[in-house]
């Protein structure tokens, strides 16, 4: 199906970016990261609204921005929750949240799967959270806290709703192009930006963190295109939780690019995943 390879390409390509985006913030601040990624990603997105345009639709474009907000705003609360505690707490919590809601929302507002896509639901679901469980690097202690979980939550709900809002824009048109993904992207920087004149951060990215802001915007925004043309093709509480196995690309990155110990779970995780894909498929 059509739309089990945009969702899957789109998590497959956010994999990548959030990879880059994680190597580019370790020798910078997330938000001039974040900020400066999206800013370099815009040619690119001018490119792909011409390609694919669309008279502007207002009610899309609207829903679009809101993704936009809750989008930036649940990366900020990733990185701030993950300089609190161990990513073996947060990444799980975070990435199930992120599926876990839309699929929600799809199920209430009438959506009905066939059992079997039901089940690749849940399998994505479990794929998520075991790939997400990173061994704690040596001598690190995993503290968790209330504090900690609730922030990692927090950045699940964004993402979340940046899934939700998202697919809500390409259902309001009969085309709306590629505008909301415009309109998101606009949010996101209206809203860092105004974060960063409020905060003044001075670790700006340079050298190789600035090489890998450069890979991490233009990946994360066709991400973002992927993910709105599949929702355009299927279910929202099928093409998210497919969509949210982005982890599943940032495990294998960090096993061949940084030699990182992968544990038996993250294993059976990834076999989940292709489950997940079959199961959806069928």
């Amino acid at each position: 199906m059509l739309f089990v390879a945009l969702a899957g390409l789109s998590g497959l390509v956010w994999g990548f970016g959030d990879f880059a985006g994680g190597k580019a913030a370790q020798g910078a601040g997330a938000l001039p990261v974040t900020w400066l990624s999206k800013m370099v990603s815009l040619p690119l997105l001018a490119l792909f609204v011409a390609l694919m345009y669309q008279p502007i639709d207002p009610t899309s474009v609207g829903w679009g921005a809101f993704a936009g907000c809750f989008g930036v705003l649940g990366a900020i609360l990733f990185y701030r929750a993950l300089a609190q505690g161990a990513m073996t707490v947060v990444a799980p919590v975070t990435a199930v949240t992120s599926a876990a809601i839309p699929v929600v929302v799809g199920l209430i507002s009438g959506e009905r799967p066939p059992p079997l896509q039901l089940v690749g639901v849940v399998c994505a679901l479990a794929a998520i959270a075991l790939v997400s469980l990173a061994p704690p690097r040596p001598g690190e202690r995993v503290i968790v806290t209330a504090r900690l979980v609730g922030t990692a939550v927090l950045s699940g709900v964004g993402f979340a709703l940046f899934f939700v809002f998202v697919a809500r824009a390409g259902d309001v048109a009969a085309d709306p192009g590629l505008w909301p993904i415009a309109a998101s992207q606009s949010g996101a920087l209206l809203l860092s930006g105004l974060l960063l004149v409020i905060t003044r951060p001075g670790n700006w990215p340079r050298g190789i963190s600035l090489r890998w802001t450069v890979v991490a915007g233009p990946l994360d925004m066709s991400a973002n295109v992927l993910y709105l043309l599949a929702t355009r093709q299927a279910d929202l509480s099928l093409v998210a939780p497919l969509a949210a196995l982005y982890p599943v690309t940032t495990v294998i990155l960090a096993m061949i690019i940084d030699h990182e110990r992968v544990r038996s779970l993250q294993i059976a995780g990834l076999v989940l995943a292709l489950a997940a894909l079959l199961l959806v498929a069928t």
